[in-house]
């Protein structure tokens, strides 16, 4: 899942800049950019967010956090704020940073992050939310764990500490989430199976849950269990997973890369985990598409489909998506006909995913 506004994704030719709201220091006794939470019990509860942030103590090393948290904003003045409020309770006793990575937003996004001091910001070129993610972590202090959120997010008190305990005690367990919750408190069904002819559009023509890649049954909400990948909204990952994978893949710009990473994980032996111990709330997560949006997202489903089986498989993926396009379109979803031209026309395709002119999107 993504940040990003459903009614505009520009990319701007901005340099990167930072702004730091806060420091810590590193193994030299440097000041360097980061906030790192320092949050005794015996201090008692802070306050408004301008004092919730302690420094670290003098010459405290960088690698002395639990948890890097990241975010990446693109117009999300709604939301940011109460994500970062629920921070200190979600964290607990950790010791944890956060960073946040704005591309390019336009809606004061960025003077509302300036103007707090419990994170990091660096405002950069919109170069999509894989790479903005990727960005956040490469400026984050060392951690072996990452916490990747959205803007529209928030986490319940003790949510990042009992992600952390499921991480540390599976063997193998590379990617954590959480149970996550619509705005009205329904149950946001987050957990996906992997990608396969069956499910480009089985549930649509049958309307036997089997055949989606969504998952909805009430009891595998129940139980810490794995899966194939989870909507990335609100996701614990492993830092030697991170890294061995190399980050998320920035090709696909928005949509599909946390399915990528997930994917990948799993085939380098590394697991993703529910668990239903750690809350959390997604308030995008039943939001509508543009239909910019929407081509994105299933341009980018075929083109990972593509990359992880390409021959027949890949053509017939290709072409069940434009059969379940032109049934939605007929069926009065507009946004299907701008993705069925895209599909067709690779000229019409947006151009953030890379111009090709192959009528397979690569």
């Amino acid at each position: 899942m993504s940040p990003y506004s459903s009614h505009s994704l520009t990319v701007s030719p901005s340099r990167s800049r930072a702004v730091c709201c806060s420091w810590w220091r590193d193994s030299a006794g440097a000041s360097a950019p980061s906030p790192i939470r320092m949050w005794p019990r015996e201090r008692g509860r802070p306050g408004a967010h301008e004092s919730r942030l302690a420094m670290s103590e003098p010459g405290a090393s960088a690698d002395e956090v639990d948890v890097a948290a990241v975010v990446v904003t693109f117009n999300s003045t709604r939301h940011v704020a109460a994500l970062l409020d629920s921070l200190p309770d979600a964290f607990g006793e950790l010791r944890y940073s956060v960073v946040v990575v704005d591309n390019d937003s336009t809606d004061g996004t960025p003077e509302l992050l300036a103007g707090r001091t419990d994170c990091r910001v660096i405002r950069a070129s919109n170069d999509g939310y894989a790479a903005g993610i990727n960005r956040a972590v490469n400026a984050s202090p060392p951690a072996p764990a990452i916490l990747i959120l959205n803007p529209d997010a928030t986490l319940d008190p003790h949510a990042v500490p009992r992600m952390l305990e499921v991480l540390r005690r599976r063997t193998g367990a590379g990617i954590i989430a959480p149970r996550v919750r619509e705005e009205d408190g329904s149950l946001s069904p987050t957990l996906r199976r992997g990608p396969t002819l069956g499910r480009v559009g089985g549930l649509s023509f049958t309307g036997l849950p089997v055949f989606a890649e969504r998952i909805e049954l009430p009891g595998q909400y129940q139980t810490e269990h794995e899966v194939d990948w989870a909507v990335g909204a609100i996701l614990l990952v492993d830092r030697r997973c991170f890294d061995g994978l190399g980050g998320l893949d920035e090709s696909f710009f928005l949509y599909s890369e946390e399915t990528d990473f997930s994917l990948r994980a799993r085939d380098a032996g590394w697991a993703t985990v529910y668990t239903p111990n750690a809350g959390a709330m997604h308030v995008g997560g039943g939001s509508g598409e543009s239909a910019t949006t929407h081509t994105m997202q299933m341009l980018n489903r075929v083109r990972l489909y593509r990359r992880r089986t390409g021959g027949v498989r890949a053509w017939l993926y290709f072409g069940l998506t434009i059969v379940v396009e032109l049934r939605r379109a007929v069926l009065g979803d507009r946004r299907s006909w701008t993705t069925l031209r895209a599909l067709l026309r690779p000229s019409t395709r947006p151009p953030q995913l890379g111009a090709s002119r192959a009528l397979l999107p690569t």
